[in-house]
């Protein structure tokens, strides 16, 4: 296939015929992709970033209300991407899925918008004084939002995967290209969430919710025809397992069939294929690795003797270690994205407390504040790319300049800053409260709501470290034919985060009002202790990053061995990280 300048990786075009390297792929196709992203990302951010306000001022639900529905909606389109991956993996392939799964995305969008505009489906008011909504409403309005999450389960985790399919990893030249795929990827949802959160919030506030939802449900439209565009020149990797999760129950049961036999002293006296069967059918062979001994014996070869069926081999129980591995990862991930879940809820009502002027007429939607994060991690990305990453390869020698846990726990502190900055500030609007005497709900408290602003910086600067650098490596470290549920690790892990968040709020609320108590979290932010639950928040993130060091450091990257192309000239590929993160953050 080299001679004839096919693409080595054994990726193929819609009609299952291989494709020729330099018509297909790489940033070429991915310029489509990126396109598609960036207006996905205006239509969700378009919704969610406003949500909370939606529900307390059109739909009148109370603040605990409001942030627990939005926690759980915003949960449920992270997780869905579970099932999303799993089709993808094992039945319909990237492309199809995301076929599939847009059109539902679409239909809820344009139910939402209806949803918002037509009178029939909000609540009525009469003299300034609002009807709460009724039942059949509220389930319109839910299930279109709803519909949303289940179309975005089967998009999210495969369009970032299927632009990464993009990148041959068996080319040398395109392997280096693709190190960058993830923060430009990341760029673009940036892009569309800056859009959302300063263009739609406003237009939503000020001329109209309909319009608000209808012109990012437009933009979703267009979005589609972009990425079909692109359609002749994507590159679709061939499914290699009929049930590629199947490993992940075969392995550990296989391990507790050999529980009492002992394993061999050398790891090369384990069951494995020859290199040659796994460069014949475009497979990589996985190293072995120490961690998790206790399933290397399913590849012990004497339990399967006179047996009709092999043992597993080394390449099958290191691709469960590496889920096992990712899981321990993924359990430290969950506080973090429970701070990221404060952007969408409890800073925006903080911000609608304070004095959102600027000038003498105009006011800052308190949700717009949000594209501070969006600003931040624009400006912050092309430094990373083209200045910090070149710096730190020229000191470590690794290609991506640190280690992807390296930049995941740099992240990490980086929260943990922010969070006790959102501390310091909600400690200040405490004072302020009680100097200037503030009482009711909708006083505004006399000062700036600027003074948010770092901790919604700090934030945008620290996902540039882990939401990017968490994507990369749950893609990078999943089993070849597992990477759209691979990638499921990070949508999941923010999907959890907001359901944790949903659950500390309401648990916090419930247990501070016993005995006619104070709510740290009430319906008057002004007569609360929200500096209390920040508090909270900044005790367990800074515990979570000593266990994620100990997770860190016990975790092995995966070695893969494969046949890469350099030059012309067949090289053994080389993996990327290899040592743990220590204490070299």
């Amino acid at each position: 296939m080299e001679a004839k300048g096919y693409t080595q990786d054994g990726t193929v075009d819609l009609q299952g015929r291989p494709v020729l390297a330099s018509k297909t792929g790489k940033w070429r196709a991915c310029a489509f992709l990126v396109g598609y992203e960036a207006f996905e990302r205006m239509a969700f951010y378009g919704v969610a970033s406003n949500l909370v306000v939606y529900l307390t001022t059109q739909l009148h639900e109370d603040n605990v209300s409001s942030v627990r529905n939005v926690n759980n909606w915003s949960g449920a389109v992270w997780m869905t991407p579970i099932l999303g991956a799993y089709i993808a993996d094992s039945y319909l392939g990237r492309f199809w899925t995301f076929t599939v799964s847009s059109l539902i995305y679409v239909l809820g969008m344009v139910l939402l918008t209806m949803a918002v505009s037509l009178k029939f489906f909000k609540p009525t008011c009469a003299n300034g004084v609002c009807n709460k909504a009724s039942t059949s409403q509220i389930v319109f309005f839910y299930s279109a939002l709803y519909t949303i999450a289940v179309g975005s389960g089967g998009t999210k985790p495969n369009i970032s995967t299927f632009g990464a399919d993009q990148f041959d990893d068996f080319n040398a030249k395109e392997k280096e290209l693709k190190v960058s795929f993830f923060n430009w990827w990341m760029f673009s949802s940036f892009l569309g969430a800056l859009f959302a959160t300063i263009g739609l919030v406003y237009i939503q506030e000020n001329l109209g919710w309909g319009l608000g939802y209808g012109i990012p449900t437009i933009g979703l439209l267009l979005s589609l025809f972009i990425f079909y565009v692109g359609t002749p020149i994507y590159r679709h990797k061939v499914r290699k397992s009929k049930s590629p999760a199947r490993d992940l129950i075969g392995v550990p049961i296989a391990a507790f069939k050999n529980r009492k036999l002992k394993l061999p002293t050398q790891p090369s006296e384990l069951h494995e294929l020859e290199l040659q069967h796994y460069s014949s059918s475009g497979k990589r062979q996985v190293h072995h690795t120490p961690s998790f001994s206790f399933l290397d014996k399913a590849a012990i070869k004497e339990a399967n003797m006179g047996a009709t069926r092999s043992p597993c081999t080394v390449t099958q129980v290191e691709g469960t270690k590496l889920v096992f591995g990712m899981i321990m990862i993924w359990l430290v991930t969950l506080i973090p994205s429970t701070i990221w879940a404060q952007i969408n809820t409890l800073f925006v009502k903080q911000g609608t407390t304070l004095d959102r002027h600027l000038g003498s007429s105009f006011q800052i939607p308190a949700a717009s504040l949000g594209s501070f994060v969006t600003l931040s991690m624009l400006l912050s990305v092309p430094m990373y790319d083209r200045y910090f990453v070149p710096l730190m390869r020229r000191k470590s020698g690794n290609p991506r300049g640190i280690t992807l846990l390296q930049r995941i726990g740099i992240g990490f502190m980086l929260q943990v800053i922010a969070i006790a900055i959102a501390y310091a500030v909600e400690v200040k609007r405490m004072h302020a409260i009680r100097i200037h005497q503030v009482v009711g709900p909708k006083e505004v408290v006399p000062m700036s709501i600027f003074w948010l602003l770092p901790q919604y910086v700090l934030i945008g600067i620290a996902d540039v470290f882990n939401a990017i650098g968490l994507l990369e490596f749950f893609y990078d470290q999943s089993p070849e034919d597992m990477q759209s549920l691979g990638t499921t690790f990070f949508t999941s892990g923010i999907g959890v985060g907001n359901f944790l968040n949903s659950f500390l709020v309401t648990m916090v609320d419930k247990i501070t009002r016993r005995g006619g108590g104070k709510s740290w979290i009430g319906k008057n932010l002004n007569d609360t202790h929200l500096d209390y639950y920040y508090g909270f928040l900044l005790v367990i993130a800074a515990l979570n990053s000593v266990a994620f060091i100990w997770a860190s450091s016990k975790y092995i990257y995966k070695r893969e061995n494969a046949e890469v192309i350099e030059d012309g000239v067949q090289v053994e590929s080389k993996t990327l990280d290899t040592s743990p993160l220590a204490i070299q953050v």
